[in-house]
């Protein structure tokens, strides 16, 4: 199967994995069966691969033209990019009782709550600056619709993370919140060592992702 039908099972397929197993009444069985650890590798093993899919499937859809590219569409993208890498770099790992994809949420001091003071979800932002980073250069149909889709969630996204946490957390939230909203917004690290350790996994990330995409994608983002 090829076009737009590909696109659409493709899209399907994405949208049914990040839907139906992370809820319940499933995700508990899958846990059961892999448990926590197994789960989490499996899921994300599962969920790349069908967002490659879905990149491939959108550049063999076929070419509908929304507006045209300009080498300054590139640069932007440059740039989102790197913003990207860094928040990916200063938030993963780390406690965050706010969003998903931190670690440890117990260790949270609200007293130096690092980029979470910034904002709340910042692997959300991550993926609205990639969407929107990629959207801009790709203007024909199939990746509008991709990366429209991607940025919509993205910046929706946190307002359902927001409520179900406080479903989860009740009065803490709230007093979290609060805790965090009283520093300064730029407050000092917990460590300087691991701030710049951070900022230089950002960095090699984004040069590593620079000399990969034509690997990967068949585009040299520097051409």
């Amino acid at each position: 199967m090829t076009g737009w039908g590909e696109f659409a099972l493709a899209f399907a397929a994405f949208l049914l994995t990040h839907s139906v197993p992370i809820r319940p009444p499933m995700r508990p069985v899958l846990v059961a069966w892999f448990g926590p650890r197994g789960f989490t590798f499996v899921y994300s093993v599962l969920s790349l691969g069908v967002l490659a899919w879905l990149i491939g499937a959108a550049g063999r859809a076929p070419h509908v033209a929304l507006w045209f590219w300009a080498p300054w569409q590139n640069r932007l993208t440059l740039v989102l990019m790197l913003g990207a890498c860094l928040i990916l770099a200063l938030s993963i790992g780390r406690p965050n009782p706010f969003s998903f994809g931190g670690a440890g949420d117990g260790r949270f001091d609200p007293a130096r709550p690092g980029i979470v003071r910034l904002v709340r979800h910042p692997l959300l932002l991550a993926l609205a600056l990639w969407a929107g980073a990629h959207l801009v250069p790709n203007g024909d149909l199939a990746h509008v619709l991709l990366f429209g889709v991607f940025a919509t969630f993205a910046l929706m996204g946190g307002r359902l993370v927001d409520r179900r946490k406080q479903r989860e957390m009740g009065t803490r939230w709230i007093e979290l919140r609060k805790a965090v909203a009283a520093q300064p917004v730029m407050s000092k690290p917990a460590s300087w060592r691991e701030l710049c350790l951070r900022i230089g996994a950002g960095v090699a990330l984004y040069a590593a992702l620079l000399q990969a995409h034509p690997w990967l994608f068949g585009v040299n983002p520097l051409s």
